[in-house]
This record gives structure tokens, sequence and C-alpha cells, in this order.
């Protein structure tokens, strides 16, 4: 489950890092990985 968590994180990281071109776009891909993230847990 840690392993996942870990994934799920640096995935999102990484997409931040490659598609944030503004403060919005960045807000949005944190959004996302948040929800990602809550869906992968249930």
């Amino acid at each position: 489950m840690k392993m996942l968590f870990m994934m799920l994180v640096l995935l999102g990281v990484a997409v931040c890092g490659s598609a944030c071109n503004t403060v919005r776009g960045a807000g949005q891909d944190i959004e996302s990985v948040g929800d990602a993230m809550k869906d992968a847990v249930n």
C-alpha cells in the first residue's frame, strides 16, 4: 500500500512538473493527483 501511495505521489510530481505552466494549471494538477489518490485508496 505504501508503494502504491509513493508511486502516485511521484507520478503527481512528474505530471505537475511537466504540465504546469501557470498557477491555475498547478492547482488543477494537484487536484487531479488528489482525486487519483482518493480513488486508489477506495
